[in-house]
C-alpha cells in the first residue's frame, strides 16, 4: 500500500508525482466529448504528470487531450485495470485524485488502495 503523503510532496521541486484517475462525466449530453477533451488538455495547466482515464470512448477523449497537451496518459475500461495499473506504478509520496460521475463508482479504486471502507458522500453538517 502506497505511504500517506505530507503537503510538502505538494511543493515545487519534489519529487512526488501528481496523478489524476479521472472517469467519465456522463450527464454533458452533446458536449461531452469536447468537455472530456477540453479536461485532458487542462490536466497539464494543473501539473499533472500522469493521467489514467478511466472508461470508454468519452475516458479517450480526455487521454487523448491530455496526450496532446504532453501529459503521460493512460486508458483502462475499469476500476479494476485501473487498481490494478496504480498498485504497479504508485511510489512514496504520489499524490493522487480520484474523480468521476456516481456511476462510475471510482470511489471503489480508493477503498482498492487504502485498504479503508470508502461510503460514498462526505459532507459536513451545516451550524
Amino acid at each position: 500500500m502506497p505511504e500517506q503523503t505530507s503537503p510538502q510532496a505538494n511543493e515545487p521541486g519534489s519529487a512526488a508525482r501528481r496523478i489524476a484517475v479521472l472517469g467519465e462525466m456522463l450527464e454533458l449530453g452533446g458536449e461531452a466529448a469536447k468537455a472530456h477533451w477540453d479536461l485532458g488538455v487542462s490536466t497539464a495547466e494543473y501539473g499533472v504528470d500522469l493521467l489514467v482515464g478511466v472508461g470508454g470512448d468519452l475516458a479517450k477523449q480526455t487521454v487523448l487531450g491530455a496526450a496532446h497537451a504532453g501529459v503521460e496518459a493512460a486508458l483502462v475500461r475499469d476500476n479494476e485495470t485501473a487498481t490494478a495499473l496504480l498498485e504497479k506504478i504508485l511510489q512514496p509520496g504520489d499524490i493522487v485524485l480520484i474523480k468521476g460521475s456516481r456511476g462510475g463508482m471510482r470511489w471503489q479504486i480508493a477503498q482498492a488502495l487504502t485498504g479503508q471502507e470508502i461510503t460514498g458522500i462526505i459532507s459536513t453538517p451545516k451550524e
